[in-house]
């Protein structure tokens, strides 16, 4: 009899997840509270653009089922959450669909199970929070039940390192609940990373994304050094890579996004700070981050003042190229700043058919190239394949690359 498990939440990281235990012979029961995601999945369709109909079709042939209650709980040998970690309004912690998860699984469940956490959490989360609610309903973790921290690291559109490749760091709250963990994962992963707790699992994640939020964000600070210096960062960063050694590649951008980076280091701060230590790295991250887009506005206006009728074509919305996903993306929150400041800005973004501002609701324009022409300015926000560049640059009168997409030395072209 094949193993069975249920993954809660299929969405960026829960759906790939739950592909590839299919795909290795799992009995595989998909919940989600989406309706929409459900009949979509049993229509055979995808919301991912990473995952093709044709993947959802295979899927869907397997051993796999999908429904939004938690009736099939009672089933498995395994539970895995993933659903969402964001932060709140004030910028806090915001556990409560983790919260939500147990309190409706715990009804279903029997002893023996285990429960894997996979969603990004402050070091800590899995023994303060994901245990006493397991404990409050009867069940003990390493005695009735096993419960054990494991981080996603998927990165969605990265088509070069495939799930099961990526190394899986692993934990339970006993040394039995991750040997079950263990058991669970090993015929899945070419390489389980064993660390002795799940606080060490939580903080590896949070380590990674701060790094790289660090990163990105001093990068963005040097590109505008650089522009004040009248020098292109795009030529300082070409030479600086030819270093062979000490010296770790990292690209400014329009800022940073994304559902991990802008977000993690956020609940670590919150951790760090309830223990008395300073994040200063962090605040100063954070700090650039959140100004990033008013930057570009200056840029955008130095370019082009915001005179009766200006016009301004924004080229993506995503985060990140060749992805339909708008977390925590900048292109949203520059648009809608460009129209408090009078421009009349239109977007484009393949993937994405209408924004919301807040009270206004911006629709992707239809796209040509001779379009381009009626514009005072188009900016590029997000460096999709698709985008015919050469074409942008000559039908253009001036471009504002925030991306490095176009060759130096045009004189309409003006670099981030």
């Amino acid at each position: 009899m094949n193993p069975k498990v249920a993954i809660i939440g299929l969405g960026y990281v829960g759906l790939p997840l739950a592909m590839l235990f299919a795909a290795k012979g799992y009995q595989v029961f998909g919940i989600d509270h989406d309706h929409k995601k459900v009949q979509m999945l049993e229509a055979g369709l995808s919301y991912l653009m990473e995952v093709s109909n044709e993947e959802i079709q295979t899927l869907t042939n397997s051993a796999f089922s999908v429904s939004t209650t938690y009736q099939a709980i009672n089933e498995v040998d395994s539970i895995i959450l993933c659903v969402p970690t964001p932060l709140s309004e004030s910028q806090l912690p915001n556990l409560s669909y983790v919260q939500t998860a147990i309190h409706d699984l715990i009804p279903f469940m029997k002893e023996n199970q285990l429960v894997v956490l996979e969603s990004s959490t402050y070091p800590g989360s899995t023994e303060e929070v994901v245990v006493p609610l397991f404990k409050r309903a009867g069940f003990i973790a390493g005695k009735s039940i096993a419960i054990g921290y494991s981080p996603e690291r998927i990165d969605p559109g990265n088509a070069h390192y495939r799930l099961e490749n990526i190394p899986k760091v692993i934990s339970g709250v006993t040394s039995s609940c991750t040997e079950k963990i263990i058991n669970l994962y090993k015929p899945i992963f070419s390489q389980l990373v064993p660390v002795s707790s799940p606080k060490v699992a939580e903080m590896a994640k949070m380590l990674e994304n701060a790094q790289r939020f660090v990163n990105l964000t001093f990068m963005n600070e040097m590109a505008r050094v650089c522009h004040e210096l009248d020098l292109n960062i795009w030529e300082v960063i070409e030479a600086t890579e030819t270093k062979p050694y000490g010296y770790f590649p990292c690209k400014p951008g329009p800022g940073v996004g994304g559902h991990c980076i802008p977000v993690d280091p956020l609940y670590l701060k919150w951790k760090a700070n309830q223990a008395g230590c300073l994040t200063e790295f962090i605040d100063l991250a954070k700090k650039i981050n959140d100004d990033q887009p008013s930057y570009l506005v200056e840029r955008i206006k130095a370019l082009l003042p915001p005179e009766q009728g200006s016009t301004v074509l924004l080229l993506g919305l995503t985060y990140k190229g060749d992805s339909n996903d708008l977390r925590e993306s900048v292109g949203p929150i520059l648009a809608k700043t460009l129209v408090d400041e009078g421009f009349i800005v239109d977007v484009y973004d393949p993937f994405v058919e209408e924004v919301n501002l807040g009270t206004v609701t911006i629709k992707s324009t239809p796209f040509t190239t001779s379009s381009l022409r009626k514009y005072d300015l188009v900016v590029l926000v997000t460096d999709h394949s698709s985008f015919p560049y050469e074409e942008i640059a000559s039908e253009s009168k001036l471009v504002f690359d925030t991306r490095n997409c176009f060759k130096n030395g045009v004189s309409h072209i003006h670099k981030l």
